[in-house]
């Protein structure tokens, strides 16, 4: 037999082989959870004009996909009766159902700044069966004391992404869809953090389905790790999509997604997401943490390619603190256009304020004024941030500002001064 011919043979064998396990790892799913809806969403499909499904995972029972993986590992590990992981988001809460629906120790390592909210959820779904280790200021801090917790008491240590049987479990989310729209999808849409339901995915369709890949900007770990031909460090990442913010992708994960085409891997600005989490909650009454909101904004970029296709986005997790939604609705009205901050320099003197107040137009709304220093004895520096209805009518704002002599610097998209004074 040629080796050309052997070598497809072996390929189809292991595809074949993953396509029963994760069969597998999807019945022992039943025992614990239905299927996450596949629901057709009207509004995206007739804006893409394509039939554009939406696959649930944050309406599972920890609201993310998270739980698949856990369950799966975990059923295999019968003998094992303490369960370790470092975790400051959905994978803590997919181990601590699973640790309480099979009668298993858990004990999870969250950073010390992990908010509350997470806490208290995780606690909640792991009841008596976990306890939770606040551990270091940073998340790789964290991992390392798991690890070495785990190595010391005998644990078995449960990666979030980087381990076969997780991988095999995240991969259930593939036969479902198959199952529900009675095919394999033209396209299928998958957020990246460290590749483990989007590997398993994409490992279940083969080349059934189209997949395309979709990154936070801020942590395109993927990308780097296909550009350099191996899993890197990404020197900076940019936590906001907590869900997908991974410095470095899994070794076992990009395995799978070594020979994925470069023009299949989209990176999505943060902004961006925001506005896509804001129409979802507002429009559809559909609540998405950023990471879940990342393959529906992907639809943007590949409008051509989806055109009269059947797609289905994953929408990855529903675990959004509504304490971040000023800062969400903020960062979508920026990426519009209709959100600005800038620094005014003021004369100090009676009925400057007043002669910029006539300069605003009639949709031009004030939503922050503050003086931040005296610059001069007859100047004053003030931070000024304005929402309007109609990105060009900054245009007519600026230019009614410069005809007036009055100074001013746009900051809405310089990032370090923006933190300090945003």
């Amino acid at each position: 037999m040629p080796l050309a011919s052997a070598a497809g043979l072996g390929h189809l064998r292991r595809m074949t082989d993953f396509q029963t396990q994760a069969k597998a790892a999807e019945a022992a799913m039943r025992e614990v959870f239905p299927p996450t809806p596949l629901q057709r969403n009207v509004l995206l499909s007739d804006r893409f004009e394509a039939d554009i499904y939406l696959k649930r995972e944050d309406l599972s029972p920890v609201r993310s996909y998270k739980i698949r993986g856990a369950l799966n590992a975990m059923r295999k590990q019968t003998k094992r009766d303490l369960f370790v992981c470092a975790s400051a988001g959905n994978h803590a809460q997919g181990m601590a159902y699973m640790c309480r629906e099979m009668g298993k120790r858990g004990v999870i390592f969250m950073p010390v700044t992990t908010p509350q909210q997470k806490i208290q959820k995780t606690r909640m779904f792991g009841g008596d069966n976990i306890e939770i280790h606040l551990v270091g200021d940073y998340f790789d801090d964290t991992l390392a004391a798991a690890q070495k917790w785990c190595v010391q008491q005998g644990g078995y240590f449960l990666s979030p992404f980087d381990d076969e049987d997780v991988i095999e479990g995240q991969a259930s989310i593939a036969v479902e869809i198959k199952e529900q729209l009675g095919r394999a999808p033209d396209y299928v849409i998958l957020p990246v953090g460290g590749g483990g339901m989007s590997s398993g995915v994409f490992s279940y369709f083969g080349d059934q389905s189209h997949s395309l890949f979709v990154e936070p900007a801020g942590g395109a770990c993927l990308r780097a790790a296909l550009d350099a031909g191996k899993p890197v460090a990404l020197d900076q990442v940019d936590t906001f999509v907590d869900g997908a913010a991974v410095g470095k992708i899994g070794q076992k994960t990009f395995e799978r997604l070594k020979h994925v085409a470069s023009p299949d891997v989209l990176t999505i600005d943060e902004d961006r997401v925001c506005r896509t989490i804001v129409e979802m909650l507002n429009v559809e009454g559909i609540v998405l943490e950023p990471a879940g909101a990342l393959a529906l904004e992907a639809l943007y970029d590949v409008r051509s390619w989806v055109r009269g296709k059947t797609v289905v986005c994953l929408s990855s997790g529903g675990n959004f603190d509504f304490e971040r939604l000023p800062e969400v609705k903020e960062r979508a009205q920026r990426y519009a256009g209709l959100q600005k901050y800038f620094i005014l320099r003021v004369p100090q003197r009676p009925g400057a304020l007043r002669d910029f107040l006539g300069l605003l137009g009639p949709d031009d709304n004030i939503t922050r004024f503050e003086y931040m220093k005296k610059s001069a004895r007859n100047f004053g520096s003030v931070l000024i941030g304005i929402e309007t209805s109609q990105p060009e009518n900054f245009g007519s704002l600026f230019s009614r500002l410069e005809q007036a002599g009055m100074a001013f610097t746009d900051i809405t998209t310089d990032e370090t001064l923006a933190q300090f004074v945003i």
